[in-house]
């Protein structure tokens, strides 16, 4: 079994690299072969597992344009199982450089079929927008996650971003699929997140995952000291809601061959 995965909702700041880190580190130390790659320009996904974007040998940029081979992009992180094709700010000038490129959306899309072979999963955090970097990961993945911050505002755009996931499937990848519908930054006290998750269920049914990421200060500490955060704080909230999210997510993919994990605690690392 081998899939991609594209983490991507054209809103900002609802939790696709999070999401992106953390379910990837789960399923690898579920013992499953994960590769993250980095396609948005800031780069917050290549920082938050240690890397230090100004000192890349070779990024995702240098893999679109030609400049190396994607092995020689492909970094491992701190999770056993766990690699990354990290981004930096070089990224930023691909859009203008590949648009008179022909098959410019199909580009990432030939970069990953050959390590299809070599991951179980690979996740693609996806820009906060709808561009030609978007579209080349709803064009190279088999399916798209997307995370839905549990609040009004995450409904509006939502119609736009379906629409894209239409076109995409109606023009250059019939194969793709909704993977799963997150809700992120979770607070069921509130009657307007309450609200606004009953419309998301009604909209997408059963692809809204049964397990929420609730709001927790942990999450949002973790990327600053270079961590997933089952590594950076395995007992709180929000790992234990990304361990669930994990068996859920390997689950519905009807792989139930994983390794469960009994001590959160033993992932934890010493922060430097």
């Amino acid at each position: 079994m081998s899939k991609i995965i594209a983490v991507a909702n054209q809103k900002g700041g609802v939790g696709k690299t999070t999401t992106c880190i953390n379910l990837s580190s789960f399923v690898a130390a579920m013992g499953k072969k994960t590769l993250m790659v980095d396609i948005d320009p800031q780069g917050n996904c290549t920082s938050g597992v240690g890397l230090n974007k100004r000192d890349l040998k070779h990024s995702i940029y240098n893999v679109l344009v030609g400049e190396c081979a994607v092995k020689d992009a492909i970094v491992h992180t701190s999770v056993a199982g766990q690699d990354i094709i990290p981004s930096n700010i070089d990224l930023a000038g691909a859009e203008i450089e590949l648009i008179k490129v022909a098959g410019r959306e199909k580009i990432l899309r030939k970069i990953l079929q050959p390590l299809k072979n070599k991951y179980d999963y690979i996740f693609i955090d996806c820009p906060p927008s709808l561009a030609l970097l978007t579209v080349n990961a709803l064009t190279a993945a088999d399916s798209i996650l997307i995370p839905i911050q549990g609040e009004f505002f995450a409904l509006e755009g939502l119609s736009q971003l379906m629409n894209t996931i239409r076109l995409a499937k109606k023009h250059l990848n019939p194969s793709l699929e909704v993977e799963g519908v997150l809700l992120t930054m979770y607070d069921g006290r509130s009657n307007l997140v309450s609200s606004v998750t009953s419309e998301i269920i009604k909209f997408f049914g059963k692809s809204v995952y049964a397990h929420r990421i609730p709001r927790n200060v942990k999450l949002g500490e973790a990327p600053s000291y270079g961590m997933p955060i089952m590594q950076f704080e395995p007992r709180c909230t929000g790992s234990i809601a990304y361990k669930a999210l994990a068996e859920e997510f390997l689950e519905r993919n009807g792989d139930y061959e994983y390794t469960k994990i009994t001590n959160l605690s033993s992932l934890r690392l010493k922060r430097g």
